[in-house]
């Protein structure tokens, strides 16, 4: 008999374009395009299958023979979404029906077909309902299954997708970075990314952490750019990284601003001490 999966099932909520923005930012990492296998592991896709069609569709544009595989540990949520792949598979929906993506039952320990080893890992509003010392373990967990140029992408969105942070982690289990991407239309200020952020770092939103200074920071230099607001929320946004930037904040990713979008290094915002007992 197989052992169990690993985890704790999660509330399954989950939403039609509501990954879009991670999955744009997977879609353009280099692994992707260079490796051997592209095999993308979607952990906990939730009580619907169609976030790992979309993760699919959409990195199939930077890798035409990208393959998926959705985890679950519910039988019920892995029988629900191979039922929905037979509608993609008969034509009766949006997808491609030769999309290449799989379901099965699985969960930190990331059971692939003879043990290959997926380039992304994306685990995302999973561990949320976790304690914060429990993250490392996960992270581990997933990372050793990695291939050796891979990443874990895990992270948290709102129902709609229009707040997302996630955390880059490496093979060795040690995260590379903190992205943070919010739409832009209607922002009033982007600390309203600090209730989304990944459980690593959600409890450490308070003065004295370098997260609580990085939002700060983002918050400052978004109301200093107001006047650029009538050029558009792109153009202000673009101010305010500008001003993070000179204020000696390491930001990545500059041709994403545009969509909202800003990463910092891990350094930049990893825990300045131990988490409380």
């Amino acid at each position: 008999m197989s052992p169990s999966p690993v985890g704790r099932p999660t509330r399954g909520t989950t939403g039609t374009n509501r990954l879009r923005r991670v999955d744009r930012w997977i879609a353009r990492l280099p692994v992707l395009r260079s490796a051997a296998d592209p095999l993308v592991v979607d952990l906990g896709y939730g009580a619907s299958g169609v976030t790992a069609l979309e993760l699919q569709a959409r990195l199939r544009a930077a890798r035409a023979d990208v393959e998926v595989l959705g985890l679950e540990l519910d039988a019920d949520r892995v029988a629900r979404a191979r039922a929905q792949l037979a509608e993609v598979r008969a034509g009766r929906t949006p997808f491609a029906a030769e999309a290449r993506v799989a379901f099965a039952r699985g969960g930190f320990e990331v059971p692939t077909p003879g043990g290959r080893q997926p380039v992304v890992i994306r685990a995302f509003n999973v561990l949320r309902q976790y304690d914060q010392s429990e993250v490392q373990d996960a992270w581990s967990r997933m990372a050793a299954r990695l291939d050796p140029a891979g990443l874990i992408v895990e992270g948290t969105c709102d129902e709609l997708g229009r707040i997302a942070t996630w955390v880059a982690v490496r093979p060795d289990g040690v995260p590379a970075s903190l992205t943070v991407s919010l739409r832009l239309a209607g922002l009033e200020h982007p600390s309203i990314a600090a209730e989304r952020l990944p459980k690593a770092l959600i409890h450490r939103n308070v003065p004295g952490e370098p997260v609580h200074g990085f939002i700060a920071a983002l918050d400052r230099e978004w109301d200093r750019a107001a006047g650029m607001s009538a050029f558009g929320p792109v153009q202000r946004w673009r101010a305010a990284m500008d001003a993070l930037v000179a204020a000696g904040w390491p930001l990545r990713g500059r041709a994403r601003w545009r969509l909202g979008e800003v990463t910092v290094p891990w350094d930049a915002v990893a825990p300045a001490r131990a988490p409380a007992p």
